[in-house]
């Protein structure tokens, strides 16, 4: 490689490393390397222990498929360490057929760029890989094949019988409301990247979810749109809903209607409660599967979401205080 690079780049200063040299050998590389003596410097992947030297602005690395995900990260960080615009190149021979793994880690690579990446690339080289065997050097390939997620609630579960413990699997929701909620074209132009904020506005669970969710999308692309806000919105309402055991909440024109699963929370106590908050703008509907009506007196669409969202606190408030 480095006599090939020779012949292509004859006015190039070139120097070599790997880790066959003695101590010595790579210390007078290396220095020469710093003080501008080399300026093409070939080496194995021993430059990704660690060495810093700012200023170092392009890397190109040769059969990048062959290496792992987290080696490739750990090589891009060697380069843009100063102020000066860098680039890093991953590069594979022409024309080659590259397997699915090969192709992921590079993807993966190529889609996580920006600062505080790390974390997401360890995840995603989770996913790939495996989680592997406690009891040994295995990699399995149920992470791969259901995603992080899902293995996460999967294994949960699991824990808790083993253990001897309640789970209580969270009641999937469908709301149904006449709103707009989605991600605009001209707001995130990039596929990916929007079927990323997708995924992620899809996996809110909690409040601080939310809020973490929105910081996230306005500090990368700006002020969020309405329909955006929207959608943020009802995932959260979603999960709270999810967790209370309701199973739909429907938009009727001029009531929100609120069905559960059960009549378990469903006492005496629960119901005087509700009425109590909202006195006439709740009707309750008692029967295999009860439910309320929340009318609305203002019958503007902006609202409809806050309302719902005050509802499902107010009722998660009295169900946590029952």
């Amino acid at each position: 490689m480095a006599a090939y690079l020779s012949d292509l780049v004859p006015e190039a200063r070139l120097g070599i490393a790997h880790g066959q040299m003695t101590e010595r050998e790579l210390e007078k590389v290396m220095m020469e390397f710093m003080d501008g003596t080399v300026n093409l410097l070939v080496c194995t992947t021993i430059i990704e222990t660690g060495i810093d030297i700012q200023n170092v602005n392009t890397m190109i690395i040769y059969d990048s498929d062959k290496m792992g995900l987290s080696q490739l990260y750990q090589l891009r960080g060697r380069v843009g360490r100063s102020n000066k615009i860098a680039y890093a190149y991953f590069t594979y021979v022409k024309d080659k057929v590259l397997t699915e793994v090969a192709e992921k880690r590079l993807k993966a690579i190529k889609d996580f760029t920006e600062l505080g990446s790390g974390f997401k690339i360890a995840m995603r080289d989770l996913e790939i890989r495996g989680a592997g065997n406690m009891m040994g050097s295995a990699q399995h390939g149920h992470m791969a094949a259901v995603g992080y997620d899902l293995y996460c609630r999967m294994l949960e579960e699991t824990v808790k019988k083993v253990r001897g413990e309640a789970y209580n699997e969270a009641v999937p929701t469908d709301i149904k409301v006449n709103i707009d909620a989605y991600i605009p074209g001209d707001y995130i132009k990039d596929e990916t990247q929007k079927i990323e904020i997708y995924k992620k506005i899809a996996a809110i669970d909690s409040l601080q979810d939310m809020m973490d969710i929105q910081e996230e999308v306005e500090d990368r692309y700006s002020d969020i749109p309405a329909s955006v806000n929207n959608l943020i919105s009802i995932s959260y309402c979603r999960a709270l809903a999810s967790k209370l055991g309701i199973e739909e909440i429907t938009d009727k024109g001029n009531e929100l209607i609120f069905k559960f699963n059960s009549k378990e929370i469903f006492n005496e106590k629960f119901v005087k409660n509700v009425l109590n908050k909202y006195r006439k703008n709740i009707v309750f509907k008692l029967g295999e599967k009860p439910a309320f009506a929340y009318k609305f007196r203002d019958k503007s669409r902006e609202k409809i979401i806050k309302v719902m969202e005050e509802v499902l606190k107010v009722v998660n408030e009295l169900v946590e205080n029952k």
